[in-house]
């Protein structure tokens, strides 16, 4: 029997409680930040908590300050041992003006990719239409991760060199008492309502298995996630109480979220969690407007496509609508139509892995070499983490606004409790990581719901990923769904 989405309302309101009215303040303090201008602004809170003040304004100081340190806390090597954090005491602390994406950050010395010409000083002239990034640094690595909850042993801690950071956003004008924040990144500060919210676009499901925590969810949206760096340290990065720092994470905190927000539970319980994961889709949002790109490289930067859509659902506006011309998702590069060792025919992968590497499920696993080894280590982690993002999607009834049906169909393979492949497979085994995703609640959540989805269409520009010129430069080329592809 399939589900149908009927509409509650034409349009729901949130109920959430209006951010206060505007303020004249000298400091402002948030997250163990204090910002302190040369005199009294205009200042208040967005919806999500977070500041704004009418300016320009000059910003004479932060607190805890930006500089130097004589104490370090220990040099940290990737998995494959390149340098991530290194013996530098020039920065901690310290804050940016975030105009585009960049591989080079400013906030922390100890990372290789610090760059001290993004670091900001004060006194500070912060203009109309611009957003300052403030953060405090961890002291001594390794720390505890803000998801720890939801990790093995090995994962609860890591070498985040940042414990925090609040952004102040420069208007022109006082925003709305429901307002979002705009994103941090760029000189565009669109402003959305809270009221304007498309309740009647969620599900309502009776809930399964083990519900996560809502206060362990609302916590892990509740600050900003800074995801402007186009580095693989940003996995060094942090902030540990913000955020999380890998895309498998990515993938699996946020398509949580969007089922829990799906289920029928009380509005009011759900609100909080909504507020957050929306301001994160339209942070990525304003990221993907100043020319961030998420292109497969290991499983660094899965798990940004679906806020964006999933915010661009709930707020009905047309500036959320459109995907900018050019915006890369892992997703759409990792997942392909061919033809399998074994039979398979919706596919992975890897891409990019400290270079142009090719596809790997197309050879007979004895004909593996390393390269091809570590494509299916990486499809085995980014595969166990975005089954409850392909479920959302469809659940939401986007599978269209997606645009990419092999994902769909991939999806469908990994999840699969039998092995349709079994009889090809001379004698190798299914990897055992297959059947389900890392997480409990997506697995009971695929088992109830993945067959009552809403009948949908798919996708207009199904296409596959393929390197060129010895893997120097790369593109999309159509990749219809063949007649087997797929349930």
């Amino acid at each position: 029997m399939l589900m149908k989405i009927l509409p509650l309302f034409a349009l729901l309101l949130v109920t959430l409680e209006a951010s206060p009215a505007a303020t004249m303040r000298r400091e402002i303090s948030q997250y163990g930040i204090t910002w302190t201008f040369d005199r009294e602004y205009p200042a208040g809170q967005f919806v999500t908590g977070d500041w704004w003040v009418v300016g320009p304004v000059k910003v004479v100081a932060v607190q805890p300050p930006p500089g130097p340190v004589e104490a370090h806390g220990g040099e940290f090597k990737s998995r494959y041992g390149a340098s991530a954090v290194v013996d530098d005491t020039r920065m901690r602390n310290g804050s940016m003006i975030v105009l585009r994406p960049d591989k080079d950050q400013g906030f922390d010395s100890r990372l290789k990719n610090y760059n001290p010409e993004l670091s900001v000083s004060f006194p500070l002239d912060l203009g109309v239409n611009r957003s300052l990034i403030s953060t405090i640094s961890n002291e001594t690595l390794p720390v505890p991760v803000l998801h720890e909850a939801l990790m093995w042993t090995s994962e609860k801690q890591s070498a985040l060199v940042l414990k925090s950071a609040a952004v102040l956003t420069c208007l022109a004008e006082e925003p709305p008492k429901d307002a979002f924040r705009p994103p941090y990144a760029g000189t565009e500060k669109p402003i959305f309502e809270a009221s304007k919210l498309r309740w009647d676009r969620l599900p309502s499901l009776k809930p399964v298995g083990n519900v996560p925590s809502w206060e362990q969810f609302e916590r892990y949206f509740a600050r900003p996630w800074l995801d402007h760096q186009e580095s693989w340290l940003l996995q060094h990065t942090g902030p540990s109480e913000n955020q999380v720092n890998y895309g498998r994470e990515f993938s699996r905190l946020t398509s949580m979220a969007s089922l829990m927000l799906m289920l029928d539970v009380p509005r009011e319980r759900k609100e909080k969690l909504l507020i957050g994961l929306v301001q994160f889709g339209i942070d990525l949002h304003g990221l993907a407007e100043t020319g961030r790109k998420w292109s497969a490289d290991g499983g660094h930067w899965n798990g940004r496509k679906w806020p964006i859509l999933f915010a661009g659902l709930m707020l009905d506006d047309p500036r959320l609508a459109k995907l900018p011309e050019g915006v890369v998702f892992s997703e759409d590069q990792q997942m392909y139509y061919g033809t399998g060792w074994c039979g398979q025919t919706a596919l992975y992968q890897i891409v990019y892995h400290t270079g142009a590497k090719p596809p790997h499920e197309e050879k007979a696993p004895e004909t593996w070499d390393k390269v091809d080894k570590l494509g299916e280590g990486y499809r085995i982690t980014v595969s166990s983490g975005l089954p409850g993002t392909a479920l959302a999607v469809q659940l939401m009834g986007a599978k269209a606004l997606w645009n990419h049906d092999a994902f769909f169909d991939y999806y469908d393979r990994w999840m699969s409790a039998d092995d349709p492949y079994a009889a090809k497979r001379n004698g190798i085994p299914r990897p055992k990581e297959e059947g389900r995703s890392l997480d409990p609640f997506v697995n009971a959540m695929w088992t109830a719901y993945r067959d009552k989805v809403p009948v949908q269409g798919g996708g207009k520009d199904n296409l596959r990923w393929v390197w060129q010129d010895g893997g120097r430069q790369g593109g999309f080329v159509p990749n219809p769904k063949g007649e087997s592809a797929g349930r």
